[in-house]
């Protein structure tokens, strides 16, 4: 076929809005790749791991009971109670890339935060580790509390004062070793009555503080701030540990986690422990929830990632406290009903019905959907 001079130039032009097209799709697609390895200003939440408190976890490369009570007697268990944890990838310098991001977004069993959401301004990651280490030791001692004040022990208890927070309204006032008695009135015995009394004091006006300090006791006003984190409330600044009076020694083993929340279930594996049969008639049960030395269950983060995590684990029932439930309606996974709990005596009710394998149709659940 011969070709005539405006049909060759049709061909070239052709060539070259083909190559221009190309071009323009090549740089778009490098443009994506390299937007996509830029650090986003967000963190993202995984499930993370599971540990059986009925069970055993490594600590230093040996084998140990999770919970172990060397001086009673304690009997044999079955099933699973099982603590949930939450992983953070990503933090201050190590922010996930845009990819990452995306990525959890579309994932059901992920949560995408603002950085400043997990670690506020001037937090660094190691701030945050040591904090989540207070409140996994006080949430020991407290789930120790809970359990042995559940089965008829009285045990007496002080909170002191650990350390202060950078820029903490507590400088120059409140002391480390400072045992703090009361606050704005109130008797302090535990954590969580002292964030309560602070909570409800509010930010315009000092809180006076009763501390026994050197053996004296001293009062000291300190004004509350607003905490940097989500929700905003007001804080003393200050790192705060609970300590009790047990009858016996009750030993929780577990190595880098952090946080309070393991507390419910802590408590639920020693009460198991030192009492004839099972709580969980052989069934596989998880949970979490804070837990204070009277046995309160209160409210955690990332419950919807735990819940995919206990789904992962097998688990069948999970014990949620009831100030969570409007974050699991609509998320609970396949194959899992969520009871919703308030204290720890509603745990061990709903326990004894699982157990028995009688009607659960009447227990306190969170809705599914």
């Amino acid at each position: 076929m011969t070709l005539f001079a405006d049909d060759r130039t049709r061909i070239v032009k052709r060539r070259r809005g083909a190559r221009i097209g190309w071009s323009l799709l090549l740089f778009a697609l490098l443009g994506t790749v390299i937007f996509a390895m830029v650090p986003a200003p967000y963190v993202i939440e995984q499930p993370g791991e599971v540990f059986d408190t009925l069970g055993t976890v490594k600590v230093q490369n040996k084998t140990v009971p999770l919970i172990s009570i060397p001086s009673q007697t304690t009997y044999p268990t079955s099933g699973s109670l099982d603590m949930l944890t939450v992983q953070i990838m990503g933090g201050p310098g190590e922010l996930p890339n845009w990819f990452d991001v995306a990525s959890a977004w579309l994932n059901p069993s992920e949560a995408v935060l603002p950085v400043d959401e997990i670690y506020p301004p001037g937090e660094t990651i190691q701030d945050s580790n040591k904090q989540g280490a207070i409140d996994m030791a006080n949430s020991q001692k407290d789930a120790v509390a809970a359990a042995l004040t559940t089965l008829g022990y009285t045990l007496p208890s002080q909170v002191t004062v650990q350390g202060l927070t950078t820029n903490s309204p507590s400088k120059g006032k409140l002391k480390t070793g400072d045992v703090i008695v009361s606050a704005g009135g109130v008797p302090v015995s535990d954590v969580t009555t002292l964030r309560d009394v602070i909570a409800k004091a509010g930010t315009t006006k000092p809180l006076d503080v009763v501390v026994l300090r050197g053996g004296q006791q001293t009062t000291v006003q300190v004004t509350p701030t607003l905490s940097a984190t989500s929700p905003k409330i007001p804080i003393v600044g200050i790192l705060a540990s609970i300590s009790y009076t047990y009858p016996f020694d009750v030993k929780i083993q577990l190595q880098n986690v952090g946080g309070p929340s393991a507390g419910q279930m802590f408590a639920l594996g020693i009460i198991d422990k030192l009492t004839p049969g099972s709580l969980t008639g052989g069934q596989h049960i998880a949970g979490t929830g804070t837990i204070d030395g009277s046995g309160t269950i209160g409210p955690i983060g990332g419950i919807r990632q735990k819940l995919y995590g206990a789904e992962r684990a097998g688990a069948t029932w999970f014990l949620a406290p009831q100030s969570n439930c409007d974050e699991v309606t609509g998320h609970v996974p396949s194959g899992i009903k969520v009871l919703a709990v308030k204290t720890l005596k509603d745990s061990l009710a709903d326990l004894k019905v699982i157990s028995a394998k009688g009607d659960t149709s009447a227990l306190a659940t969170c809705p599914a959907s």
